[in-house]
């Protein structure tokens, strides 16, 4: 059976992103991809020029018109823009037991700009938090979270996820991007303790929307079953080689997307 994966985020035009990074990713991991928006963006390669938020009662109708008629399998919360949208998805959401929720907390796109209002991160930490099966904040991201500086080391970052799970999702996956050095570590932290991931760090300019893809990625392997280490693992080899493969994508003269297809699309001849 072909499981249905219901991405909760905001749009990208450029694709790289967002939405639109999610529902490629779902396809290109087997699964059926639906799409509720939060907010309408105005980017590019080279950031974003414009947000515009949909009225939290219309994304409430969005996703009441999906749950009352579509077998909804897992769910993937991404870029929430404000409170009011927060606490409306939260709402909902809270009555549906049993879906995993990957929560994505966007806050700042890749070239700086803010995605979320500041009285957002309130309502998110306490209404979506504890709702998760997964988080998967960045370093800046868990630090914001927490109300604390951000990690520099692997012993930081792993005291915060594990501070971060104390809030209430039932595993978190912070990310080590932003360390320096050649890996790139991520930690996770579950009932059972941590468990680290390694990553060689890719020297490329392609990473827009990695985080979202990241996040769609492991929404994918729980709802098809896989425990939240085995779900890490599977989306972390599965966007390695989307960043690896980025350079057969000619789109845009900043940040470039990764290739979400690059199992599955043959070399352009």
């Amino acid at each position: 059976m072909i499981r249905n994966v219901l991405s909760i985020a905001g749009s990208d035009p450029s694709g790289g992103a967002g939405i639109q990074a999610d529902l490629k990713t779902f396809a290109a991991r087997g699964v059926y991809g639906m799409a509720v928006i939060t907010a309408l963006t105005a980017q590019n390669t080279r950031g974003v020029s414009g947000v515009e938020a949909v009225p939290p009662g219309f994304v409430e109708d969005q996703i009441e018109a999906i749950f009352e008629d579509i077998r909804v399998d897992a769910v993937k919360i991404g870029m929430i823009a404000n409170a009011g949208i927060a606490r409306a998805v939260a709402g909902l959401l809270s009555a549906r037991q049993g879906v995993p929720i990957v929560l994505d907390p966007v806050m700042v796109a890749k070239g700086g700009s803010a995605l979320l209002a500041p009285d957002a991160v309130e309502a998110l930490t306490t209404r979506l938090l504890p709702l998760a099966a997964v988080l998967t904040p960045n370093l800046p991201e868990a630090a914001a979270l927490l109300g604390e500086p951000v990690a520099t080391d692997r012993a930081g970052m792993a005291a915060q996820a594990t501070r971060l799970r104390a809030l209430g999702p039932q595993a978190v996956l912070v990310k080590g991007g932003h360390l320096e050095g050649e890996g790139s570590p991520d930690v996770l932290a579950t009932a059972d303790g941590t468990e680290w991931f390694e990553a060689e760090r890719i020297a490329t300019a392609n990473t827009h929307g990695t985080g979202c893809t990241l996040s769609s990625a492991i929404a994918a392997e729980l709802a098809k079953g896989a425990n939240a280490s085995e779900a890490v693992r599977a989306a972390k080899t599965y966007l390695a080689g989307a960043i690896a493969a980025a350079e057969r994508l000619s789109v845009g003269s900043g940040h470039g997307p990764v290739h979400h297809f690059h199992a599955l699309w043959r070399e352009d001849r």
